[in-house]
């Protein structure tokens, strides 16, 4: 058995897998319980939206860019009502509304043979998505410590990915472009992957994360989204968001694919591998990152993250010298897998970032400007992608992708630390001899 006295730097510092799920309250592991099956449903599709709307549907890939700008365009715009609404009226009947959105346009997706359908089918998503991410951030908060967030974002992000990985391979596997009948099969798949979740949020947590205390003696008077903005490190943490979402999640989901098929000559079931792989790094390396960063600061995980993603474009950039063969392939895979390393530095820091800014009352505007940001980026990426790409501008677009990485990484360090507290960073407080924290 190990040990450590006060004060020394033995094994027991670092926090375990098992003392998490200890301490983890009662609602975090039901929540927890469900990830994976929603999100096998999004494997499912993920790797394949560029292919079925341009190779299956027919539409252009410049015109598939526009659609898939969609979701991102109106959950920008619906996202800043949504958080005032979570304020409102709670994060739980928010996000009960969003999944069932999700159901419904997933489904209608999977039918649609036009331009108009597919855009509908889109709409209905971007709704959802515009309110799913400050709802569901606002959800785990309010049932998750503030010392367990971290490791809570990353576990869940472990399992989210499993689930995607999952569904990705089995897609790849399922999935004929001459077949319309097994993309209808995948987008189903989809849409039911999001009910164990409704029927969670109906039954065993219907009384959690219900309408905020607005106590105004205690919370002041009603607050805008100017006046958040402006509080200490939040507007530099939401331009963070957008750069980071720029080049990153926002082409992963739409250039990387396109790049992939367009200019590497990738396969779809190489497109699978290739987000099997990025879920395996995640799910295997997750928990070990976790407790490598426990006490580090976030702004400087975050500025390695950026690093690590300019490495994964330069290796989808490569694809282009080696276009049709097994190792593009390769390098395809190479690139989702550098760039869930990089994943595995991203996710337990910038949610953990806003919610330990955000007070309790406030808790669904932070999490909305939050998602405004990556929204708005997601929005920009596609069109940018799809115009670069389909004007044979592949070099460009590489280099935007690493130049845009490095900025990401100065920002963290250069702009938004010095304006955080070092706990709200997340360096822990370091014990004296007595077992007292000090900073």
């Amino acid at each position: 058995m190990s040990t450590s006295t006060p004060g020394s730097t033995g094994t027991t510092d670092r926090p375990t897998l098992a003392s998490f799920w200890h301490d983890l309250p009662r609602e975090g592991r039901l929540l927890l319980s469900v990830v994976v099956l929603e999100f096998f449903g999004t494997g499912l599709v993920l790797p394949f939206q560029v292919v079925y709307l341009n190779e299956v549907r027919g539409f252009a890939l410049a015109d598939v860019g526009l659609l898939l700008a969609v979701p991102p365009l109106i959950g920008f715009l619906i996202v800043g009502p949504g958080g005032a609404l979570i304020d409102r009226i709670g994060a739980r009947r928010v996000l009960l509304a969003s999944l069932l959105l999700l159901v419904a346009g997933n489904a209608l997706l999977a039918f649609a043979s036009t331009m108009l359908l597919a855009g509908v089918a889109l709409t209905l998503n971007g709704v959802a998505f515009g309110v799913s991410w400050p709802a569901s951030q606002s959800f785990i908060a309010a049932v998750v410590p503030a010392a367990l967030r971290q490791r809570y974002f990353g576990v869940n992000f472990t399992l989210l990915n499993l689930g995607i990985g999952i569904g990705g391979i089995l897609g790849g596997v399922l999935v004929d472009v001459g077949q319309v009948s097994t993309f209808q099969a995948i987008y189903l798949g989809d849409a039911a992957s999001y009910l164990p979740a409704i029927v969670l949020l109906l039954g065993p947590l219907r009384h959690v994360a219900g309408r905020p205390d607005h106590d105004t003696a205690t919370t002041g008077p009603s607050v805008g989204y100017l006046v958040v903005l402006r509080r200490p490190a939040v507007a530099s943490l939401m331009v963070l968001g957008f750069v980071s979402s720029f080049v990153g999640y926002s082409q992963l989901n739409a250039g990387m694919p396109a790049y992939a098929r367009a200019v590497g000559e990738v396969s779809t079931q190489g497109l699978g591998l290739a987000f099997g792989a990025n879920t395996l790094v995640i799910v295997v390396l997750q928990l070990f990152v976790l407790q490598r960063i426990e006490g580090l600061r976030r702004t400087r995980v975050i500025a390695v993250m950026a690093v690590i993603w300019s490495l994964a474009w330069l290796c989808l950039g490569a694809t282009g010298l080696v276009a049709g063969t097994v190792a593009a392939t390769v390098l395809v895979a190479a690139c989702a897998s550098v760039f869930a390393l990089g994943e595995t530095l991203l996710q337990p820091t910038i949610p953990a970032l806003v919610n330990d800014l955000a007070p309790d009352h406030l808790r669904g505007r932070y999490n909305a400007l939050s998602s405004a940001s990556f929204q708005a980026a997601a929005v920009i990426a596609p069109p940018v992608s799809g115009f670069l790409i389909g004007h044979a501008l592949g070099e460009v677009y590489i280099g935007l992708l690493v130049v845009g990485c490095l900025l990401c990484g100065a920002l963290a360090v250069l702009r938004l630390e010095p304006q955080l507290d070092p706990v709200t960073n997340g360096v822990r407080p370091r014990p004296d001899r007595s077992g007292a924290a000090v900073d």
